[in-house]
């Protein structure tokens, strides 16, 4: 029988689907684990595993079980290279990232998620933030999420809230008309400050990289420790986000 249904291929959805249950959280898998997952006979599941290995974007531990192969990485760095943001912003993330000793985070929005898209740090970091390249973060939490829904038409704000969200600490804000006065006055300030809103003690601030169309195409924000990055310093961040995102538009309108 052909693996055709309507317009789309089962088989390459199928594998897709494999593909998609390897996450930060779990990044291993066994054959018994898909056809668990995916209501698979553990034999099918383990000829689709077979499968994507042999095009490497599977490996096989040894052990059992298997983990993302060295095509995927390949892919994840020619998305990265293709979004031609990344490239003209790393340099000005550097900067700040040496200048204000934390690390500095590129995100974007990207269908119902926000993604990590490069992340730089000070050489001396003491504390290494878990905030890695194609990490999804949440999308109600945080100034380097909230930077990127705060331009977007209220109705697409409001669809993209719609869904569960999730509490993380006291501060989180989970109530989608209380996010929506948020973004209105995030709008009106040019940036965001958050604090303790994804862990206790970490602050978050975050300016918007606009697009020749005036659309937001990125975030740019440092996240600290909020007990070692003191209200004075946290606004001489914010406005040097907003000058280094400024810097990032115009090289992107040009390059564009």
């Amino acid at each position: 029988m052909s693996p055709q249904t309507g317009t789309r291929n089962s088989t390459a959805d199928r594998a897709l689907e494999i593909l998609g249950l390897f996450t930060a959280d779990s990044p291993l898998h066994s054959a018994a684990d898909i056809g668990r997952l995916l209501h698979l006979s553990r034999a099918t599941a383990y000829r689709y595993l077979q499968s994507l290995v042999a095009h490497q974007f599977l490996e096989d531990t040894g052990e059992g079980t298997f983990r993302l192969g060295v095509r995927v990485l390949e892919l994840a760095r020619v998305a990265r290279e293709g979004f031609g943001v990344s490239r003209l912003a790393l340099p000005e993330m550097r900067r700040l990232a040496d200048d204000f000793q934390q690390t500095v985070l590129l995100t974007r929005l990207g269908g119902h998620s926000i993604h990590c898209v490069e992340r730089e740090e000070w050489h001396g970091q003491f504390l290494r933030l878990s905030y890695d390249p194609g990490v999804e973060l949440p999308i109600n939490a945080g100034a380097s999420a909230l930077v990127n829904l705060a331009w977007l038409p209220e109705e697409s704000a409001r669809a993209l809230l719609q869904r569960p969200l999730r509490r993380f600490t006291t501060h989180t804000l989970v109530d989608p008309e209380a996010i929506i006065r948020r973004l209105r006055e995030i709008r009106r300030a040019g940036y965001v400050i958050t604090e303790a809103h994804v862990d206790a003690d970490t602050v978050g601030i975050a300016a918007p990289i606009h697009g020749p169309q005036d659309d937001v195409v990125a975030g740019l924000s440092i996240v600290a420790v909020g007990s070692r990055f003191p209200a004075a310093e946290r606004e001489r961040a914010a406005s040097a986000l907003r000058a280094a995102a400024s810097r990032i538009a115009r090289r992107l309108a040009i390059a564009q």
